[in-house]
């Protein structure tokens, strides 16, 4: 009867253990905030900072800026808001992870 009370234990404790060397817990925190935040992201640049560049390059709508090469059409001002997406939602991800101290969550790997 002890036998059958100490497997399941067990088995919770390896699971537990598999979670945390190999960095599942950081990588789910990361997915996580990362879709949570995306949308605020996306519209903090699309209003606020889109328009302020856009006023700074002349009244300029940044979403519409393309370059036409031939047939295709480079769409470079779309780009630089993704790319304005991405380096935010990094640093909101990166930061509240650090100050939440959610990275020490993971157990460091042995190396032998």
């Amino acid at each position: 009867m002890e036998e059958l009370v100490q497997k399941p234990k067990t088995a919770l404790a390896g699971f537990v253990e598999f979670i945390r060397t190999q960095g599942v817990v950081g990588l789910a925190v990361g997915f996580i905030l990362g879709g949570a935040v995306s949308k605020l992201v996306s519209g903090l640049v699309e209003n606020i900072i889109n328009p302020l560049v856009g006023t700074a390059m002349g009244k300029v709508d940044l979403a519409d800026k393309a370059l036409v090469v031939g047939d295709a059409t480079l769409k470079w001002g779309a780009f630089v808001s993704t790319m304005i997406d991405f380096i935010i939602i990094a640093a909101v991800v990166y930061f509240g992870v650090k100050s939440l101290g959610l990275d020490k969550l993971d157990k460091p790997k042995q190396t032998s």
